[in-house]
């Protein structure tokens, strides 16, 4: 049966037993008591079948929950002739059901946005013409209009000069982003500006967005340790309620109080609180731009003792930049840049692609290459409006144009020195490194604050590079030169400290994010490798999300147990209260239904958790006007 069916079955049973409990009422104001006993018994006897139903599905499924007082005290109370408080459990327990599912239905509204974002068809350029296709037609190298409004339908680049395209739904970002030719764009971002070109990098089954759709589709599916420990301490609540009921009839000899006893007993606190606040914990994640695969790893999170950090592309930015441009033959910075930047249009290295990039930050027109030959790990060469450039490291270079390769002892480690020659002469350098993330030493030093007591770098790069990059933010360890099976290893070794957090985004993270209590993939632009073997992927690509989604999962986790013990603690009073005579069956049910709405409306605080660590993300570009 799915949520929908099932939903109208708590509905119809919540309105049969409420119509028959009022009904029930007018008839025995009415002065007919044994008619409205009748009424009252055939509003009762439906749900009671339906509950019986579910405990024997979950029976079957292993499980034993707290379902079974419901129905110990609903068969009590119609055996000894107690039918007005039969009708009252029967709606007080019918409405917790339906209340459950309308907290979870809350709870789970912005993932159900998220799937409802999935686009159906596509618009495709073909023979000079555009025609509208199905998603599962468009191939990669396919080009489409993304027009304005329109959800971005696959993972591709941008075919035009620039676009704007909100990613809120997809990262938390709050403003659209511009984005210049052949940046990639994710599936599920919204176009918020003119219309624009998309060619297509891959089918739309193995895009971002469908890998979304299937992590949240598994998520609403998860079931926490913690849920399967509140079944487990329903055994004990059972048989403390029983031992309660049985006693209280044994010493007083009226079993009007047992059935009081089991009344008030009815669980709803271990049944609701837990899911509904974890549920509601994924959900608040994911408008941060975290999206935790399930309940499971939402709890583990919020055990979490040991961080181990990637290095490139996690902790830094994962891209080089441009530190400073140096020039020998007195030709200015840009235009060794200008020169540079044009003959890396055709290289894939990612370096070259970080020169082309900063060439277009710049506003630089960059002329084609032509006769281009690129060595590979060594640089490139071509012609650039007429005359022979040579890009690429500094002894390739000075071979080739006839010069010296020269020592630079001040270059410090990780950077990386490109040099430049035009005609044969050599221009000049730039040199790069990869710098830190901002909002890295901030984000380290609140999961410090949040209990995180061991924060470790794990990297495959040298020793002297990982230093100098993490100089200044307290690591308690660098791990360098390690292999994936090392960094696995790592893993596993931190485990005896206590639950570990991994953060990967490349394919050599992905054996050690699946070895970690929770692996944290940076979703945003890593390997799919990577994001597969996560339990936590980052849609937006940075890092200091990974603090607010640890502080979302505690809040979550604390908020589940205060619903459980306040409930339980309440529930036990008043059972003590009916098993010594002070409150009635109908007394006590009512009393437990208030319990279960203010457990339920205390889960729900999961809802309005607002991390302190987080800071509104910004885009450098301001929305378009339309």
């Amino acid at each position: 049966m799915d949520h929908v069916q099932t939903d109208r079955l708590k509905t119809f049973l919540l309105g049969l037993a409420l119509a028959a409990l009022l009904a029930g009422l007018g008839l025995h104001a009415g002065g007919l008591p044994d008619l409205a006993r009748m009424v009252w018994f055939a509003g009762v006897v439906p749900v009671l079948a339906a509950l019986l139903v579910e405990i024997v599905r979950s029976l079957a499924r292993g499980e034993m929950g707290l379902d079974i007082v419901a129905a110990l005290s609903m068969s009590a109370a119609l055996t000894f002739g107690e039918t007005l408080a039969a009708a009252v459990v029967a709606v007080m327990y019918s409405g917790g059901t339906f209340l459950e599912s309308f907290a979870e239905g809350r709870a789970r509204r912005e993932m159900r946005d998220l799937l409802s974002r999935v686009p159906r068809t596509a618009t495709r350029h073909r023979d000079g013409g555009l025609e509208d296709v199905p998603l599962d037609a468009i191939a990669p190298g396919d080009r489409l209009l993304i027009r304005l409004g329109d959800v971005v339908p696959v993972d591709g680049r941008i075919a035009s000069a620039t676009a704007f395209v909100d990613t809120a739904a997809l990262t938390g970002e709050s403003l659209p982003v511009r984005l210049a030719r052949g940046a990639e764009a994710m599936s599920g971002s919204t176009n918020a500006g003119d219309a624009f070109d998309l060619e297509a990098t891959r089918e739309a089954k193995d895009s971002t967005y469908a890998g979304i759709v299937r992590l949240v589709e598994a998520a609403q599916a998860s079931k926490a340790p913690m849920a399967r420990l509140a079944d487990r301490w329903s055994l004990g609540f059972l048989a403390v309620t029983i031992a309660i009921a049985l006693a209280a009839w044994w010493l007083s000899g009226d079993p009007i109080r047992a059935v009081a006893v089991l009344v008030v007993a009815t669980p709803c606190p271990l049944i609701l609180a837990v899911p509904v606040a974890l549920v509601a914990g994924l959900s608040r994640a994911a408008h941060f731009g975290v999206l935790v695969k399930g309940a499971k790893p939402l709890e583990a999170m919020a055990r979490i003792r040991t961080l181990i950090l990637d290095k490139t592309g996690t902790l830094t930015d994962g891209r080089p930049r441009i530190v400073s441009i140096d020039s020998h033959d007195g030709m200015g910075a840009d235009d060794i840049l200008r020169y540079a930047a044009a003959l890396d249009q055709a290289s894939k290295h990612p370096v070259a692609q970080a020169i082309v990039a900063a060439a277009k930050d710049r506003g630089l027109s960059l002329p084609l290459p032509r006769d281009v030959a690129e060595i590979p790990g060594e640089g490139v060469i071509g012609v650039i409006d007429g005359q022979q450039v040579i890009v690429g490291g500094e002894g390739f270079v000075a071979g080739r144009a006839g010069g010296v390769a020269s020592d630079h002892p001040d270059l410090l480690a990780g950077s990386v020195m490109v040099a430049v020659a035009v005609d044969g002469r050599m221009a000049g350098h730039l040199v790069m490194s990869d710098p830190l993330r901002e909002g890295a030493a901030g984000m380290l030093a609140g999961l410090r604050h949040q209990g995180v007591a061991r924060i470790l770098l794990a990297t495959g790069d040298r020793a002297e590079v990982a230093a100098r990059v993490t100089e200044g933010l307290g690591l308690d360890g660098i791990r360098a030169s390690l292999t994936p099976d090392e960094k696995v290893l790592l893993v596993l070794t931190e485990r005896k400290n206590g639950p570990v957090m991994m953060v990967g985004d490349g394919v050599n993270d992905a054996p050690a994010l699946a070895a970690a209590d929770v692996g944290v993939a940076m979703g945003a632009r890593g390997a799919a490798a990577s994001a597969e073997a996560a339990d936590v992927v980052l849609l937006v690509d940075r890092v200091d999300r990974i603090a607010p989604g640890i502080e979302i999962a505690r809040r979550s986790r604390r908020i589940a147990l205060e619903s459980v013990v306040a409930g339980i603690g309440l529930s036990v009073l008043g059972m003590i209260a009916a098993a010594f005579g002070y409150l009635t069956p109908v007394q006590g049910a009512l009393l437990q239904e208030a319990i279960d709405v203010a457990v339920i409306l205390n889960a729900l605080r999961a809802l309005r958790i607002s991390p302190l660590g987080l800071a509104p993300p910004q885009s450098p570009m301001p929305r378009p006007a339309t």
